[in-house]
């Protein structure tokens, strides 16, 4: 699944799949967080072409969050005519860190964001009676670079076998705004903030890594041997392998017969 040439029946596949999703839970309507990047700005289109009015976006900036990331939200609404809410967060996180005098770093200030982000978004959902859809793409959660119950947290996720530098080209098919699909990608945590500084290679090296460890199934000296840098490969293969929490649910201490995720495997839809 490394090779998609064909966009169309791609989309068509996604819009499908979240109407099936979410009808079958006797739900009509639908949120997202989108936070004028290029992963929530791709769900947004997705969802608004499979639910229109039914759909709702929710931007949450905060004071850290740039200017410019709210710009390209209100682009791409007014380009697909979302219908959306603003609802600045930026109060959560100060009355947080002054109440407890909290001195948190950029880390754990960021995953508070993230969390409190989706504790928004899952208050909407309540209020309307919604279904949360995510934006997490396949590479930042092989990488584990997410936040648990943050926006790691969704009901269903159209984009998470989709690899990032694969939503570029998807994105321009789509038509998001080159300024969204231009701009270094960011969770917009903080100021200055790159996904791609952060881990030290581009989406680009880091995906054809991954495909090649986990589409493929090579060892890591295979992968070595292919050409790839070595320090880069372990460094990409431990992350995945140390975040393998945050990919499945908790676990359970199997103390009866009949155990969640043990031996108590009914699909979420069963029986609807």
């Amino acid at each position: 699944m490394d090779n998609f040439d064909n966009w169309v029946l791609i989309e068509k596949f996604l819009i499908e799949f979240l109407r099936d999703e979410v009808f079958k839970t006797g739900v009509k309507n639908s949120v997202v967080g989108l936070s004028g990047g290029l992963d929530s700005a791709i769900v947004s289109v997705l969802a608004q072409k499979a639910f229109g009015n039914n759909f709702l976006a929710i931007m949450m900036p905060t004071q850290s969050s740039s200017k410019n990331s709210l710009d390209d939200a209100l682009e791409l609404i007014k380009k697909f005519n979302i219908r959306n809410e603003l609802i600045p967060i930026g109060e959560y996180i100060d009355v947080y860190n002054f109440k407890f005098k909290n001195s948190s770093n950029n880390i754990r200030r960021g995953n508070f964001m993230a969390r409190m982000r989706m504790a928004t978004l899952y208050d909407i959902s309540a209020r309307d009676n919604s279904l949360v859809i995510g934006t997490s793409n396949k590479s930042e959660i092989l990488l584990g670079y997410g936040t648990i119950f943050g926006d790691l947290a969704s009901a269903l996720n159209p984009i998470g076998d989709l690899y990032k530098s694969d939503l570029f080209s998807f994105a321009k098919y789509l038509g998001i705004p080159d300024s969204i699909i231009s701009k270094p990608p960011s969770a917009d945590l903080f100021e200055g903030q790159s996904d791609e500084n952060e881990i030290g290679a581009s989406y680009k090296i880091i995906d054809r890594i991954y495909k090649k460890y986990v589409e493929d199934r090579l060892k890591i000296d295979e992968i070595i041997n292919s050409g790839e840098d070595e320090n880069l490969v372990k460094k990409l293969i431990s992350r995945l392998h140390r975040n393998q929490f945050k990919r499945v649910t908790p676990i359970i201490a199997k103390l009866s017969n009949r155990t969640f995720n043990h031996d108590f495997l009914y699909a979420r839809d069963s029986g609807l």
